[in-house]
């Protein structure tokens, strides 16, 4: 069956979101002093909340902790993107036409927070490429739980057979299969070809350009 929908991920799908990340969760780390984490750790916790990323990276810290570490990091987070914006991935914007062309939908689902999101939709003039995007604030389950997809298939009246969910990470990939849809990892984000294939991708790709011919294929 053709796909119909792609549900994409955002952080390190879309956007190169990665440095001002680790950045602010490593500044925070310092300023709250606590045990400065290596970029290759603090990026294994893009995707998640921010509160559940700082819950991952110090299991005992008491929950008002975490939530000055999350408030801080947002704080030097916005910081940092004042002083250096964040970049589409190259071919995005190229892919979403073509996508456009092929009469196929795109929406968003991440654990990005909603207003973050939209803000950087739409100062990356691109917030009307997708018809529906599902944020943080969104559903009562996240990444990796199906719930995601599970309510954009069923707000857009689209089933999982004619999805498609594009993402960086295995929890991406976990989502994506949780709802029994079709999954395609990218490496151009924030892990390897290996993991995502471990999660149980269907595809993995170098380049959001390899995306087409994918679709491009089916029967």
């Amino acid at each position: 069956m053709r796909t119909q929908l792609v549900i994409f991920d955002f952080d390190g799908t879309i956007m190169d979101t990665r440095k001002p990340i680790v950045s602010a969760k490593q500044e925070t780390m310092r300023q709250m002093g606590l045990p400065v984490m290596d970029e290759e750790t603090c990026a294994e916790t893009i995707g998640y909340t921010a509160k559940i990323g700082f819950q991952r990276l110090y299991p005992d810290l008491d929950e008002d902790t975490v939530d000055q570490c999350v408030t801080l990091y947002r704080k030097l987070f916005d910081e940092q993107i004042r002083i250096e914006p964040p970049e589409l991935f190259p071919g995005i914007l190229d892919t979403l036409d073509k996508l456009e062309d092929m009469g196929i939908t795109c929406t968003i689902a991440t654990s990005r927070n909603r207003k973050s999101l939209l803000a950087f939709l739409t100062q990356l003039g691109i917030r009307s490429r997708f018809t529906y995007i599902l944020a943080q604030e969104d559903t009562n389950l996240l990444k990796p739980n199906g719930e995601p997809v599970e309510k954009t298939l069923s707000d857009l009246s689209v089933s999982a057979e004619q999805a498609l969910v594009v993402g960086d990470m295995p929890m991406d990939i976990l989502m994506g299969k949780n709802a029994g849809v079709r999954t395609c990892g990218v490496t151009y984000g924030n892990a390897s070809s290996e993991t995502l294939l471990s999660a149980g991708a269907d595809h993995v790709i170098d380049s959001i350009n390899e995306l087409i011919p994918i679709l491009n294929s089916e029967e």
